[in-house]
């Protein structure tokens, strides 16, 4: 039924980097000094080591470089990181480009402030707003539901948009799923969880940090006594689809904080753009490969194929990093300053002896927890007939979401991509690694790579095709593509996963780090430090190679202006309710909203 497995290499390759700045109308700036670009001789003090070149180095050597400062990237695997787009392997004919595989899809909320700035910042052939004008809206988000309507609601509640995608039809299904809906979640049901989100949005910061990150989703959102439905939707479905973490070991102070900045965003409030956000290209060709050139326009040293292997420490300071280059010769590089921009569970295997001395930070990293997130494309040979929309799938044991990209390219996508049948990519996410499927019984795990694009397949077919309509069919499909970041051991029957994803469970605001260590000349960025953005994403690792980065300006002694940090929107209507709260707080008391 499915064929095209992953067997490809997970680097992205010198070939598909200039490939993919080519197709973003850039190539001439990248072709030759990806791997060897020396830049000039840098002031004393101002050279930089950035260690990963994924979301948060990027960023780091981008702010840098903006400010004078000589900066050599060292990345193993891809730049872009997570945030890339990969070959998927398969017959490419008439000199067209092989078909773009990914992570997962990407998804840009309008809450995210750091990413489009970002972006307004790196030049693409024909756009006034750089690469950020590459985002297109997506109008509608869809809860799925076997054997239900599916529920349609708009993204963006005041853009016009929205309400055009509401067709009447979409309009009658909404009014039946919510009526049925309504028969296996009472109203009261509905109403105590509405409570619980205006216990949030009324807590002040000493009651978010002190108490609701230390409670799990499931036990702040109470779903004993409750009906089944609450569970399924409000309890683990929200938490799923919007974290994909699990309601009972996440932090309440996490999940709500993304659920209030997105509710907020809805209407329009604290956003840079729709709520809900893609982009109408590949990400490579519509941003990893542009700003590659800008950086290498800067004169950013890129080296790819460069694995960070050890961290020296002589009298209290970083003296060097042990590295291993693409031809497998080891090495040590020297710089005045070094940032730490790799994942947190690469990152933990660096901190030695000495350094774990020198800060307690290092060793209470070793309590971060990572979990799976990862994506599988299904290359179609139609236009997928799905809506304008994200889906989510309330009844996939495996949490899955998905988008059909076709519709939001700018790409003629048979012409461009694979061997010209292709027409449409369904880029499917699955947040649950360890509940069993419906297909095989087994969880995803467990299963081959086959074994898991049949049962995503088979999850996604069982909400689509539940209405006396079917939408997908099994000789739609061409091929498909799981990330290659999961490597299956058919000998033993498991997988190793080369990006997990950084899961907030409840109280590990307390072992995630600060930019700024003990060490002077040593800084962290990446998704796992203390950001505004509580979250493991793109727009949290930017923010920390921000803040990275101001914090070696200020070490450094550099005049330059700091680099560009935003909070996340914070009503002023809530103001007085949250004083009442603190004053509270310091009594012992509960939120005054609190209905226990």
């Amino acid at each position: 039924m499915v064929e095209g497995s992953n067997k490809t290499g997970f680097a992205i390759s010198r070939r598909e980097l200039l490939r993919d700045a080519a197709a973003a109308g850039a190539a001439a700036t990248v072709l030759g000094p990806v791997m060897s670009r020396t830049t000039a001789r840098a002031a004393a003090g101002k050279r930089v080591a950035v260690l990963g070149g994924g979301m948060a180095g990027m960023t780091v050597a981008h702010e840098l470089a903006e400010r004078g400062f000589a900066v050599t990237v060292y990345e193993r695997r891809a730049f872009g990181g997570k945030a890339r787009s990969i070959d998927a392997p398969g017959a490419v004919t008439g000199g067209r480009l092989p078909l773009p595989g990914e992570h997962g899809f990407r998804f840009f909320p309008g809450f995210y402030h750091h990413i489009p700035d970002t972006m307004r910042r790196i030049p693409y052939t024909g756009n006034a707003n750089g690469v950020y004008d590459n985002f297109v809206g997506v109008p509608l988000a869809v809860a799925s539901l076997v054997g239900n309507d599916d529920l349609t609601v708009p993204f963006a509640l005041r853009h016009r948009s929205s309400w055009q995608a509401l067709t009447p039809e979409l309009l009658a299904k909404d009014l039946a799923s919510v009526s049925n809906i309504l028969q296996d979640m009472p109203f009261t049901d509905l109403l105590y969880f509405a409570n619980r989100l205006f216990v949030f949005l009324t807590s002040c910061d000493e009651r978010r940090t002190k108490a609701w990150e230390n409670t799990t989703w499931t036990t702040f959102a109470k779903p004993g006594g409750k009906s089944p439905a609450y569970r399924k939707l409000l309890v683990n479905g929200l938490t799923r689809v919007l974290v994909a973490a699990r309601p009972d070991k996440a932090s309440t102070r996490t999940i709500a904080t993304m659920g209030e900045a997105f509710i907020y965003s809805l209407f329009g409030f604290g956003n840079d753009g729709m709520p809900d956000r893609v982009l109408n290209a590949p990400t490579n060709e519509a941003w990893i490969a542009p700003w590659v050139t800008e950086l290498q326009r800067l004169g950013v040293d890129l080296r790819l194929g460069w694995e960070v292997q050890s961290l020296d420490v002589t009298g209290g300071r970083i003296s060097g990093v042990g590295v291993q280059d693409p031809k497998g010769v080891k090495g040590t590089i020297d710089a005045d300053y070094y940032v730490c921009a790799l994942p947190p569970e690469r990152a933990v295997k660096l901190w030695n002896p000495d350094l774990r001395r020198l800060d307690p930070q290092f060793g209470r990293m070793d309590s971060l927890f990572v979990d799976w997130m990862s994506g599988i494309q299904f290359f179609l040979k139609r236009d997928a007939p799905l809506g304008k929309a994200h889906m989510a799938y309330m009844d996939s044991p495996w949490a899955i979401t998905s988008i059909n990209q076709a519709q939001f390219w700018n790409r003629d996508i048979p012409a461009r991509y694979g061997d010209g049948s292709v027409r449409d990519i369904l880029s499917v996410d699955i947040s649950d690694w360890d509940t069993p499927g419906v297909l095989f019984g087994k969880t995803a795990r467990q299963c081959s790579p086959q074994e898991v694009a049949q049962e995503s397949w088979e999850q996604i077919k069982r909400h689509v095709n539940d209405r006396a309509k079917v939408r997908l069919r099994d000789e739609d499909l061409h091929s498909w593509f799981l990330d290659s970041g999961l490597k299956w051991d058919g000998a033993s029957g498991t997988y190793t996963n080369e990006d997990p994803l950084l899961i907030n469970t409840a109280g590990s605001l307390a072992n995630r780090p600060e930019v700024r260590t003990n060490v002077p000349n040593f800084y962290l960025a990446g998704d796992y430090v203390k950001t505004n953005v509580d979250l493991a994403t793109m727009e949290g690792a930017n923010e920390a190679g921000r803040k990275a980065v101001n914090a070696l300006l200020h070490d450094s002694g550099s005049s330059a202006a700091p680099a560009q940090t935003y909070k996340l929107h914070r009503p002023r209507e809530f103001d007085q309710a949250k004083k009442l709260d603190q004053a509270r707080w310091k009594l012992g008391l509960r939120n005054v909203f609190d209905l226990g």
